[in-house]
């Protein structure tokens, strides 16, 4: 049961690459209020943001582009060959993004709520939530799209992905699995059969 009284909230996850975004949008056009925690991440460390000086501090200036801004790029090639400056990355935005969270549910008119949070598993939103919905695809496709959608190189596609938890994970602890591998009709029946079930 969620820590919100009169919200229902789903915690939706997946690993990169496998199409949470769309489930989110899904849910939404069925009338919940989404949340992209991942969205939230990025405003947490933007400059003058509560996470840009902490972050900046940890990494080193070389992180911050010409323009004032933390480049991700670089950011990302750091943490995702090092578990132990990712796990310093994630201590740092967590708790940002699980106020933010807090604060956007408390507010929002809908009494359903969606989380789209890669790392909702790993984190205390898991707790808060009244179900966990998990999105997944097999990793040849998680593969195919970050190269593909997102322009990544192949070595970075497999580093981003190989630094996650299994999906064999996030599956065990979901009360409901959306498979995205199939066509968006195909996914949009597994949404909304389970969305009013």
């Amino acid at each position: 049961m969620s820590k919100w009284a009169g919200k229902y909230v789903i915690g939706l996850t997946g690993n990169i690459g496998t199409g949470k975004s769309v489930v989110r949008r899904m849910l939404e056009h069925l009338g919940a209020y989404g949340i992209d925690a991942d969205a939230l991440s990025h405003r947490a460390t933007a400059k003058g943001a509560p996470g840009y000086q902490p972050v900046v501090e940890a990494f080193g200036r070389w992180i911050v582009g010409e323009n004032g801004e933390i480049d991700r790029a670089r950011l990302g090639r750091l943490v995702f060959s090092d578990p132990e400056a990712l796990r310093q990355l994630e201590s740092i935005i967590h708790p940002l993004v699980e106020g933010a969270v807090d604060i956007i549910i408390r507010h929002a008119s809908q009494k359903i709520v969606v989380v789209e949070a890669i790392k909702l598993i790993e984190t205390n939103l898991r707790a808060n939530c009244d179900a966990v919905w998990v999105v997944a695809v097999p990793p040849e496709v998680q593969l195919a799209r970050l190269v593909q959608n997102r322009h990544m190189s192949e070595d970075d596609a497999r580093a981003r992905i190989s630094s996650q938890p299994s999906q064999q994970v996030k599956m065990s602890l979901a009360n409901q699995i959306i498979r995205n591998n199939g066509s968006y009709e195909e996914t949009w029946r597994q949404v909304t059969t389970t969305a009013v079930t």
